[in-house]
């Protein structure tokens, strides 16, 4: 049996080079060693509707099911948008938690980063998306809280992040994420 626990990264943001994508690499890059990342794709999904709910449920939602189901845990990492999280990140949700009774994220330890240009960070969604993933039944971490303020400012033209601090405190979310998988496991 490996040590190594598998993380599943879902991005809020659906744009390719996203900054809130380079936000989660950057996590990914200073994270202890025993993860293992994947990012689950979230803009293939249909919206969520029960009518789709068959014994051949669209392919992009069994997909998304079994890569979440064949993880020890998930790392979200998204924008806010107006005050909440983007509707392609509760779409997924909406997604892995049913058919009712058959989610995907229950008891899976959760890490939630939330990211905007200006100062607040993100704090809305982070909270929205918290109230979701208690009601999944998913540990999630409380301590260092995640509101990356100045998202747009944060990388150089190569991607990495500017600042020492900064990814010293990227590194104790990857640093306390791996605690709350272990404590989990």
């Amino acid at each position: 049996m490996s040590s190594t626990k598998k993380v599943a990264v879902i991005v809020g943001s659906l744009r390719a080079e996203s900054k809130t994508r380079a936000l989660a690499k950057a996590i990914i890059a200073e994270a202890p060693a025993g993860l293992e990342f994947e990012f689950a794709e979230i803009g293939d999904l249909a919206l969520y509707n029960e009518d789709l709910e068959t014994d051949t449920p669209p392919a992009p939602w069994t997909r998304f099911r079994n890569q979440i189901g064949d993880v020890d845990a998930v790392l979200f990492v998204t924008p806010e948008y107006n005050r909440s999280v983007p509707a392609a990140l509760k779409n997924a949700i909406d997604v892995g938690s049913r058919p009712y009774g058959k989610a995907v994220f229950s008891g899976k330890p959760a890490a939630v980063v939330t990211a905007s240009p200006g100062g607040v960070g993100g704090f809305g969604a982070n909270h929205h998306l918290r109230q979701s993933l208690v009601f999944l039944d998913m540990p999630v971490l409380q301590q260092p809280e995640a509101y990356i303020g100045g998202l747009w400012e944060m990388f150089d033209d190569e991607g990495n992040v500017k600042s020492e601090g900064t990814r010293k405190f990227l590194g104790s979310i990857a640093t306390a994420f791996a605690a709350l998988i272990a404590k989990n496991a």
